[in-house]
């Protein structure tokens, strides 16, 4: 198979928030809420300031080779295991939960820009390692967000009772029921048996979602050398103890983070600051919110209470039991991984660029931030369809009754704008209201309520006379409507819905190469990747 791959803007989608657009400008609004510009020399100040801090290398590698013991480490990934004991040596990472069968497309793509940016960095800054991480969110209990996937807009959903933590879940009968349904869809494709062999080998009846999302993730992207951690662990969540026994004491997050909001709240939609303990306790079937009580703590969904001491003995004994919600889990992120730079989506930096007073506050490196990248996956069918209909593919990110409208009014051989006419309107009322104003002043008023009158009835007409025309173009109505809700499911960007299982039973592991190749580093553009059948 080839592959090309054309950049536009992600403010020229129409599918990113303001300060998204505002982030990839960097607009000064934005400027005091983050550290480092994303740039070699933003990389070059976070490494500078992340030699400052204390990372835990010698456990933290401890801990991926206990994780790692029963699975097979590629050349590169053993390399990469050795480079991160050196001071030397920083991680690119990006984070998610464990979506079964890797969720939505992005999944994929966040990966790939880690891996790619790891590697440029490599190559531009030789006196320094870099190693791509994947952090797994493996502490969400999210169910609804991670428990389906869609292929080819059929939503195939894990009707599971399990509660808790997803990554602590265990593969069910209905798990392995609902891939044997993927299996049907995907193994008529070339590669499809090979994915389908894949799934099976990871997700078998009673291994933990995390554990099974790990074994997926290291057969794709093993031999790119990207190290995946899961920080669901007693030994490295110990590291974080005196952040979480500060929050339990001091409630100290909340207060930072809501003056941040507020900052941002003057130019935009915010995230939530949070709560007053940013923590939940774990268990293997729950997770539920740490609150204060008097002078104790209690977790109402499991009918706990301690005093003081005994949440201090708690947290010192078991500290696995204690999981960091969104504010909090960057924090332990950067805590833990020797990070330079953090890879994450438009509502992940908006809840980033929330936590960089938290981070000074607790001493710890703020990373640069970056955008992940963003693709429309499409194949050759997809633009000569759009070819036939007379669109550019870029064409595709507007409307489908814009695209309709343009169509007809391009194809039309009959005039349905009255542009010209509206105009000869407005000169005409003009010239009435000058002649009533030199009557009475007060009756130019009156002229301009008629204009607007009559405008509105031409327009009115207009509209009909574009309705009357696209009567004649719906054959063309129904294929633009196809190919959009092909490429854009649900009026969404497909990659925020659809899965790369039904691409990869297409074209294989190629496919991951060719997604890796048209993946960016420090750019920041919306890419749209045409695989030719070749």
């Amino acid at each position: 198979m080839e592959a090309s791959c054309e950049y536009i803007s992600y403010e020229s989608t129409g599918y990113f928030s303001r300060m998204m657009i505002d982030y990839v400008k960097s607009d000064e609004k934005l400027k005091p809420f983050y550290k480092h510009p994303v740039s070699l020399d933003g990389i070059q100040a976070s490494i500078e300031a992340r030699n400052q801090f204390d990372t835990p290398r010698d456990l933290l590698v401890t801990e991926l080779r206990k994780q790692y013991s029963d699975l097979p480490l590629s050349q590169s990934q053993e390399q990469n295991l050795g480079l991160l004991l050196k001071s030397n040596t920083f991680t690119i990472c990006t984070a998610h939960q464990p979506n079964i069968f890797t969720g939505p497309l992005f999944f994929i793509y966040k990966i790939l820009h880690t891996i790619k940016l790891a590697n440029h960095l490599n190559s531009q800054i030789p006196n320094s390692n870099f190693v791509p991480v994947y952090y797994m969110g493996s502490e969400d209990a999210d169910l609804d967000e991670l428990g389906h996937i869609y292929l080819d807009g059929e939503k195939l959903e894990w009707e599971t009772k399990q509660t808790g933590a997803v990554g602590r879940m265990k593969v069910d009968k209905l798990l392995i029921k609902l891939l044997d349904r993927i299996a049907g869809q995907v193994e008529v494709a070339p590669f499809g048996k090979e994915l389908v062999l894949l799934f099976k080998e990871a997700y078998k009846e009673g291994v933990s979602i995390q554990q099974a999302t790990l074994h997926l993730v290291n057969e794709l992207f093993k031999d790119f050398g990207l190290v995946v951690l899961i920080p669901d662990n007693a030994e490295l969540k110990r590291q974080f103890q005196p952040i979480v026994k500060r929050e339990l004491i001091e409630q100290f997050s909340h207060q930072v983070v809501e003056k941040t909001t507020e900052q941002l709240g003057e130019h935009y939609k915010v995230q939530a600051s949070g709560r007053e303990i940013n923590l939940f306790y774990l268990t293997e079937t729950k997770r539920e919110r740490i609150e204060k009580d008097g002078v104790g703590y209690k977790v109402e969904g499991l009918g706990l209470a301690w005093n003081h001491k005994e949440m201090m003995e708690e947290l010192n004994n078991h500290p696995e039991r204690f999981s960091a919600n969104v504010i909090l889990r960057g924090l332990f992120q950067e805590s833990i991984l020797p990070n330079i730079a953090f890879i994450g989506g438009g509502g992940e930096i908006a809840y980033w660029l929330e936590l960089k007073q938290l981070f000074e506050n607790c001493n710890v490196p703020y990373p640069l931030l970056i955008i992940r990248n963003s693709f429309l996956l499409t194949e050759e069918k997809d633009r000569e369809a759009a070819d036939r209909l007379g669109f550019e593919t870029t064409d595709l990110f507007q409307a489908t009754e814009k695209l309709v409208n343009t169509l007809v009014t391009r194809e039309s051989s009959l005039q349905l704008s009255l542009g010209q006419e509206k105009e000869q309107l407005r000169s005409f009322y003009g010239q009435l209201s000058e002649i009533a104003n030199k009557i009475d002043p007060t009756l130019s008023q009156h002229t301009v309520a008629l204009q607007t009158k009559a405008l509105e009835k031409v327009e009115a007409l207009e509209r009909k006379m574009l309705r009357a025309e696209k009567r004649k173009f719906e054959a063309q109505q129904r294929q633009i409507s196809k190919l959009r809700n092909q490429l854009f499911p649900s009026n969404s960007l497909q990659e925020r819905q659809e899965n790369f299982s039904l691409f990869y039973g297409k074209y294989g592991r190629q496919l991951l190469q060719k997604m890796y190749d048209a993946s960016l580093s420090l750019e920041q553009e919306f890419g749209i990747i045409e695989l030719l059948d070749k």
